[in-house]
């Protein structure tokens, strides 16, 4: 039987195989096309639908002397943002939250933190919680002899910059206060957790009392000839932080042996009786904890950053460790000596805070009250250069700050009394090797840098403010009195100069083209962050309406806001 089919319907037909065959032709081309053309095949759609848009490809000259590629669409000009942020200091990502993509545009990265209570000399310092001080690349290391920073800012070998130690301390002081409580778990104790050592044959250890400490304590010798040493095998993920008290012989140590979770890599961290720093041998990573025998110390250790400071110190690509991958596999004992409280835990922020307060009590010196720099330093050009030796406002009013801390917590008057003496470079210029200087012969001002002639720091200064405050508010009699006085002739200073630091878009870090004659030396955005902060904080307590008023409009500043013209 034969169908009758319309003319209109067999043309249709036609069509629709045409097209079929077409479409299937043109999606295999396609597919091949993305498979091997993908940049390309994005450059030409990116293109067409600038072309659909309306979009002109210009040349754009800047301030006539480079010229870079824009984009035009009618009577608006699109300027690259790589070239925008560059230019004017911007910051700016794309992201794509819920589904939705933009452009997140930031004037300053730097946050500000709203000072909602009076400070507090006994709380957290500022917004020192969120600084990792040890991480820094500045940072050599944590010295195994005293358990502060060794610094390399300004010299390349290492040395104790007070500044950076102070803020070490505040920084575990404060998320001491701030983050959650650290867990830990008691490895040995020579009381009431006595684990099974591993203890090869001619190796001795035996548990006992100790007159010294008035405890039971871990006793081991074990032979020169043993390459194992007296061993227990752990096995502990996250809590990478060490800590006991011990008492070595002459070249003896302890090993604690780490391995990374996914790779199976092993890492052996050695804390020898030596004076060496840091050194290293493939994965085996030695840090020295002094030459003193028979006697007991503390000794706290961040085992990640131990291990990372010496894998930086072989490996210049500075590899970063994360502590979820990383556990303690065994802790291992070599020569002779005794232990005791060993514990691992997440973290030990007041041991090191202490550390740090120790430190500053053990290296004042006595006669002057400071805590010297002991490099030279290079300011600015016009500006003589400071031999090493030099005190810094901003070091002596951080060693304050932590000392006065540790008074409070311990109670233990060498604290205090460090700190008391610290108050010294405070009352002697700067010319004449203390920190005060003058501006226009009458404002003072406390020397973040001393220099000839003078810099004018501000954060600096106000960093000083507060440790000044923190003093007063522990010390007693004339003590607090001396502090209050000194505090209060640099509140003053800083009501009548704060504005000679303000460019009407941002602030300057000092006035050096003051005394020197020349440019402006612009503050970052993180150091004029800094300087919001410190007013914010200043304002909870004195309620001078300068230091919300220019807070504010410094703020504004970080949000692209310029002060009027004429």
């Amino acid at each position: 039987m034969m169908m009758r089919v319309n003319f209109k319907t067999l043309v249709l037909l036609v069509l629709v195989a045409i097209l079929s065959s077409l479409f299937t032709s043109w999606n295999r081309c396609s597919t091949f096309f993305i498979k091997n053309n993908k940049i390309w095949k994005s450059q030409i759609q990116q293109k067409n639908n600038f072309n659909d848009l309306n979009y002109q490809e210009i040349g754009c000259l800047i301030n006539g002397r480079e010229t870079i590629s824009c984009r035009k669409e009618g009577d608006e000009v699109y300027v690259p943002f790589s070239f925008l942020r560059k230019y004017f200091e911007i910051y700016g990502k794309v992201v794509t939250n819920d589904g939705l993509t933009r452009f997140d545009w930031y004037h300053s990265y730097s946050k500000i933190i709203d000072q909602k209570t009076k400070y507090d000399p006994r709380g957290v310092f500022m917004t020192f919680e969120n600084y990792n001080v040890e991480v820094r690349e500045r940072v050599k290391c944590i010295s195994g002899v005293d358990g502060v920073p060794i610094s390399t800012q300004w010299e390349s070998q290492g040395y104790y910059y007070p500044t950076q130690i102070a803020q070490f301390a505040l920084s575990h002081y404060s998320k001491n206060l701030t983050e959650p409580e650290s867990v830990k778990i008691v490895i040995e104790n020579a009381d009431t957790v006595k684990p099974n050592w591993f203890v090869p044959h001619g190796s001795v250890v035996s548990r006992i009392y100790d007159r010294q400490v008035n405890s039971y304590v871990f006793k081991f010798e074990s032979l020169e000839t043993s390459d194992s040493g007296i061993s227990l095998n752990l096995d502990y993920m996250l809590k990478l932080t060490l800590k006991l008290d011990l008492c070595l012989i002459d070249n003896s140590s302890i090993t604690v042996e780490l391995q990374l979770k996914d790779r199976k890599d092993t890492y052996y961290l050695h804390y020898v009786s030596n004076n060496i720093v840091l050194n290293s041998n493939n994965n085996n990573i030695y840090y020295g904890i002094g030459q003193v025998y028979n006697q007991w110390k503390r000794l706290t250790r961040d085992l990640i950053i131990d291990l990372q400071k010496g894998l930086n110190f072989i490996d210049k690509t500075k590899r970063k460790l994360l502590r979820s991958k990383l556990k303690v596999v065994r802790i291992i004992l070599n020569g002779s000596g005794m232990i005791d409280n060993v514990t691992l835990s997440t973290s030990e922020h007041m041991e090191q805070f202490f550390d740090a307060a120790r430190w500053f009590v053990a290296n004042q010196n006595i006669t002057s009250g400071g805590w010297p720099n002991p490099v030279k330093r290079k300011v600015a050009n016009g500006m003589a250069i400071l031999e090493p030796g030099w005190y810094s406002s901003m070091g002596q009013g951080h060693a304050l700050s932590v000392l006065s801390r540790a008074f409070y917590n311990s109670g233990e008057p060498k604290y205090l009394e460090a700190a008391i003496r610290g108050l010294q470079p405070f009352h002697v210029l700067s010319a004449k090797g203390g920190v005060a200087a003058y501006f226009l012969d009458k404002y003072v001002w406390y020397e973040e840098y001393p220099t000839t002639p003078a810099s004018f720091i501000l954060n600096g200064f106000i960093y000083s403010l507060i440790g000044l405050y923190d003093l007063k508010s522990v010390a007693s009699g004339k003590d607090a009195k001396d502090a209050e006085q000194l505090f209060n002739r640099g509140m003053t200073s800083l009501k009548n100069m704060l504005t000679l630091f303000d460019t009407g878009s941002g602030t300057t870090y000092d006035l050096r083209h003051f005394t020197l004659k020349i440019a402006p030396n612009i503050a970052r955005w993180d150091y004029h962050s800094t300087h919001v902060n410190q007013l914010l904080l200043l304002n909870t307590i004195d309620n001078d309406p300068i230091f919300l008023t220019t807070a504010e409009r410094w703020i504004d500043y970080m949000n692209g806001k310029r002060a009027s013209h004429n």
